[in-house]
């Protein structure tokens, strides 16, 4: 169905139930993705999903935001990239222009607004790194 409505899904993505897509016409999933129940894709601007990346349950990855720095509290939107192997745990947020790095992990809960590096775990509100990840 995704498809139909303009998102590119590749094989083997496997979607629960009670996920949420704003605009599937600005998404992008990889090949063998999951995508856990209750997670929304709150797209305003472009979301990538690379292969092989986990979205476990009730993640929010929000693109847009209003600046409270401003006085009409304008709008912005920036994408979100995930990258090939990530996984992002239950219940993180991740904000405009957050950029998940290949096979990083963020923990449950946390909150991630910036960039967080190639194989490092990060946890937290706001994400701090913890450690780096092990790879067999």
């Amino acid at each position: 169905m995704l498809r139909l409505f303009g998102a590119a899904v590749g094989k083997g993505v496997y979607i629960k139930p009670g996920v949420q897509i704003k605009f599937p016409w600005h998404l992008e999933v990889g090949d063998h993705c999951w995508i856990g129940e209750g997670v929304w894709i709150d797209n305003l601007a472009h979301v990538t999903i690379g292969s092989n990346v986990c979205l476990s349950q009730g993640v929010y990855l929000c693109t847009g935001n209003h600046d409270w720095t401003t006085r009409n509290l304008k709008l912005f939107v920036r994408p979100i990239v995930l990258h090939d192997g990530c996984w992002v745990g239950a219940k993180t947020v991740l904000c405009p222009g957050a950029v998940v790095k290949e096979g990083a992990i963020l923990a449950a809960g946390s909150v991630a607004a910036k960039e967080i590096p190639m194989f490092e775990v990060w946890a937290g509100n706001p994400a701090r790194y913890r450690r780096n990840r092990l790879v067999v």
